[in-house]
């Protein structure tokens, strides 16, 4: 993609004959006449880097500097003539990424130029491949949806935010019934399709704010926000429900179901007992025959 450039300089001739200079490199090239009309630019427009003189009429171009960095992913080049007025120290400290002094050298500034976005793309670069290790180290490989690690923190956040305003947190654990003999039948390759479709329609039943997770093996978790036990039942049932008719045809040999605990936190109670409360309403309810639902409100 072509680097947007954006030249800031109330000297017309500089401006054009920078203009002119980048052209023929194929950046894409933007103008202003002032830090004014360049800080309204950004408002509609990407720009990967500006070059701007410091000394202008209205704001000067190292004030620009400071509220481009504060408010924009953009990177800032400061020319001066005033040498004497201005070091490289201070043009840093106000954020800028290079300096360039007066009389202006095109080749110089094509180089400095060149460095900050080579930077710049590195930079991004690693912000890239974090928020992607970021990303895996809270999601299960196999079903893509959250791992077990993250459930136990955003329940230790939902209970926390629960302390704060007392409003309803809800829990659903989900456990495949007979998975073990469908691996045995199947093989394990039918089994992680099997999970991958079922973690798929669990979160086809979710509103935006609640969150499904791979719990470990062939059980899946939800936290529910704001949903009392009531409430939660009824996205339970829609689950099992989805389940039954959708995972596999009905006269399937393959057909599977699940069975659901669900439970609503009790004001005081350690995380550790709610969700060992829920996970016994789903074993009263594998041991009730399965493909059903329970609640344990004591």
């Amino acid at each position: 993609m072509t680097a947007q450039i954006l030249i800031v300089d109330d000297d017309h001739a500089i401006r054009g004959s920078i203009q002119e200079f980048l052209t023929m490199f194929d950046y894409t090239i933007y103008t202003a006449n002032n830090a004014e009309e360049a800080l309204a630019l950004l408002k509609s427009h990407h720009v990967d880097v500006i070059i701007t003189d410091i000394i202008m009429n209205g704001m000067d171009g190292l004030e620009m500097t400071q509220i481009v960095k504060k408010n924009y992913d953009t990177d800032v080049i400061v020319i001066t003539g005033y040498v004497s007025d201005y070091s490289y120290e201070d043009a840093i400290n106000k954020g800028a990424d290079d300096f360039v002094f007066k009389p202006l050298k095109f080749e110089e500034l094509l180089l400095r130029l060149k460095r900050v976005l080579r930077e710049r793309s590195l930079t991004q670069e690693r912000t890239r491949m974090i928020e992607k290790l970021k990303e895996l180290s809270i999601t299960d490989d196999l079903t893509k949806i959250f791992n077990a690690r993250h459930f136990y923190q955003q329940l230790e956040n939902e209970v926390s935010r629960f302390n704060r305003n007392q409003r309803p947190i809800s829990l659903l654990l989900i456990d495949v019934d007979h998975f073990k003999n469908f691996n045995d039948t199947y093989g394990h390759l039918e089994g992680n399709i099997a999970l991958r479709k079922i973690a798929k329609l669990i979160t086809a039943c979710l509103r935006t704010m609640d969150t499904a997770y791979r719990y470990g093996g062939e059980e899946f978790t939800v936290i529910l926000p704001e949903t009392t036990c009531d409430s939660a039942l009824i996205v339970a049932e829609r689950i099992n429900e989805i389940v039954n008719e959708e995972l596999f045809d009905s006269d399937s040999e393959k057909k599977l179901s699940v069975s659901v605990g669900v439970s609503e936190y009790f004001p005081g109670e350690l995380v550790t007992d709610f969700i060992k409360r829920t996970d016994k309403a789903m074993y009263i309810a594998k041991n009730k025959g399965r493909n059903q639902i329970y609640t344990l409100t004591s």
